[in-house]
């Protein structure tokens, strides 16, 4: 099951992420915080807010594109990312501007609140050991690599039967190809 990529509702996500916790996060909190908040949507709705690809690393699940904005900065493709959330300064990345959230609904900024509530302030390395006690989804064996995580994996660890798995990856796919016409 694969979602198309949505840079705008990933951007704006990480920008309002940002915006709760004073315009700073360490940036591995914030992707484990975008992480959080496309597991618990993928839960509860079966979609994802950011559309990414889900992997599992050492230091614990990951947003596969949002990784790779942050370790490879805006260059050789600019990113309306960069827009809003700066390369990282030491471990940190900051907010740049306040965002748009047009592109979030509600129900997924309520969400959005929800997760940093809960596990926006924690120290990182603390947030890193508690996830990786509480996903079922993550795998520890991926080395310096990374491994993908399926997100048929995660519905059937949150208790999701079979026909609607099915049902998600339909409307994944349609999502994906309504995504390529564009």
């Amino acid at each position: 099951m694969r979602f198309p990529f949505d840079e705008t509702k990933t951007t704006q996500a990480a920008a309002y992420l940002l915006k709760l916790s004073g315009g700073k996060l360490p940036y591995m909190v914030l992707i484990k915080l975008l992480y959080l908040a496309d597991r618990e949507m993928l839960a509860k709705q079966g979609k994802q807010i950011t559309g990414d690809k889900l992997v599992s690393m050492k230091n614990g699940p990951v947003l596969s594109t949002v990784l790779n904005l942050i370790n490879n900065g805006p260059e050789p493709s600019p990113s309306k990312w960069f827009d809003y959330v700066s390369e990282p300064q030491g471990y940190d990345v900051c907010l740049k501007a306040e965002a748009p959230t047009d592109a979030l609904s509600r129900f997924e900024m309520r969400l959005l609140d929800g997760v940093y509530e809960k596990f926006g302030k924690m120290d990182r390395w603390d947030l890193v050991k508690l996830l990786h006690e509480i996903l079922p989804e993550w795998d520890s064996d991926v080395g310096l690599s990374s491994s993908d995580i399926d997100p048929e994996d995660i519905l059937r660890a949150e208790k999701w039967d079979e026909r609607r798995i099915r049902d998600a990856q339909l409307s994944a796919h349609e999502a994906r190809f309504i995504s390529s016409l564009a």
